[in-house]
């Protein structure tokens, strides 16, 4: 069991976006996700069935919210919609994260709407949860594979862009940084992990939504014309980390173990494999009362690059990479980090990693064609009969 939990604590540390709001401030991206998935959130605010308890309060969780900059707009919309449909009802909203997670830079978005928020994260006017006299929040940090509220209590739970983090690392990749270019084997192994964690996540959601309840959930995936994130038609993001990463090891800053740490603790799916424990009608999570109400992969262009593209000339290279890396760096710099030996101080470690995303960004400057990261998701929507 010490060695499973010194996994988890590893996978945990390596998972945490950057803190101080420099998520929200450096995804343009991933707001746009979450805005396409507002149709959904807010068809299951008119659809589920008012609480049985006159004094029972409606519940939404958002799960994996990291600083919550990202959702606010789409979080604030649900909240009113409800609001509208049960005026006399209070409304609880539940943010969870890992431990790991900078709560006080969530707190200070969805209340606030965050004091000096990054120009390039619109919000819609007002957008800030303290605005709502009857709304609650919290937060819990803990991760979203496990059962995080009591049975039955949930109305309407959400997640963009998390769901693809696994709970542990199967192994290390020997030949890559991540999953999508394993060999065979290790590719295998990060699969099974996914599957398993995936119906956990299920059965947890499955436990905690009331009957009638909603889930709306946007996970990165593969799509049928196999596109990924980051690997779109043009230069692969993923292939880029690696061979930069091991670019530092052959110019002998890092050694053969930190490169293999290297390894980033996700797994991207298809459709079908998203639908299979919910169509499987013998299987514990359909047995569990989840149903299936719709499936489709959704691709975002790249904010950035689409800037870059329509500037006609306005913006440099340099520009674009100054503005495209740091949202890559946003959500991988602690994979990089994680990687380093324990041994080496935080200016060293520091440093490696700053040069590390330097010569991204030169790479970009130097030659942007076919550099994005376009976002594909699964988008999914799930509803608990019974």
């Amino acid at each position: 069991m010490a060695a499973v939990g010194a996994r988890t604590s590893a996978v945990e540390a390596a998972t945490a976006m950057k803190g101080g709001g420099y998520y929200s401030e450096r995804t343009r991206g991933a707001k746009h996700v979450i805005d396409r998935a507002a149709d959904m959130l807010l068809d299951a605010a008119r659809s589920i069935p008012g609480p049985a308890d006159d004094g029972q309060p409606l519940r939404i969780a958002d799960y994996g919210t990291a600083d919550g900059g990202t959702s606010l707009d789409t979080i604030c919309q649900t909240v009113a919609a409800l609001s509208e449909r049960f005026p006399s009802r209070q409304v609880e909203v539940v943010y969870t994260d890992l431990p790991s997670n900078d709560f006080s830079a969530l707190f200070r978005n969805v209340i606030t709407g965050g004091d000096g928020a990054d120009s390039e994260q619109p919000s819609m006017p007002g957008a800030r949860l303290g605005s709502f006299p009857h709304v609650f929040v919290s937060a819990i940090g803990r991760g979203f594979h496990t059962q995080l509220l009591a049975d039955n209590s949930l109305d309407i739970g959400f997640s963009a862009t998390a769901m693809h983090y696994v709970s542990e690392k199967p192994c290390e990749i020997s030949s890559h940084v991540h999953m999508v270019g394993a060999e065979s084997e290790e590719r295998a192994a990060f699969a099974r992990q996914a599957g398993e964690d995936w119906e956990r996540i299920l059965l947890a959601r499955a436990a905690e939504l009331r009957a009638g309840g909603r889930l709306v959930i946007c996970n990165f995936g593969i799509d049928e014309q196999g596109r990924y994130l980051g690997n779109t038609g043009g230069v692969n993001m993923f292939d880029t980390f690696d061979r930069l990463w091991r670019a530092e090891y052959d110019a002998g800053r890092i050694t053969a173990d930190e490169v293999r740490r290297a390894t980033f603790a996700q797994a991207y799916r298809t459709r079908e494999e998203f639908c299979a424990p919910l169509l499987d009608e013998d299987g514990p999570v359909f047995r569990a009362g989840l149903r299936l109400r719709r499936a489709d992969m959704q691709l975002t262009p790249c904010p950035y690059r689409a800037a870059f593209d329509h500037a006609d000339g306005a913006m440099d290279a340099r520009a674009f990479a100054q503005s495209y890396v740091p949202t890559l760096r946003s959500w991988s710099e602690t994979v990089f980090l994680q990687a380093l030996d324990g041994a080496r101080g935080a200016d060293e470690r520091a440093a490696i990693v700053d040069g590390f995303y330097r010569a991204y960004e030169d790479l970009v400057a130097a030659d942007p064609e076919g550099h994005a990261m376009d976002y594909v998701h699964c988008y999914l929507e799930i509803e608990k009969t019974g």
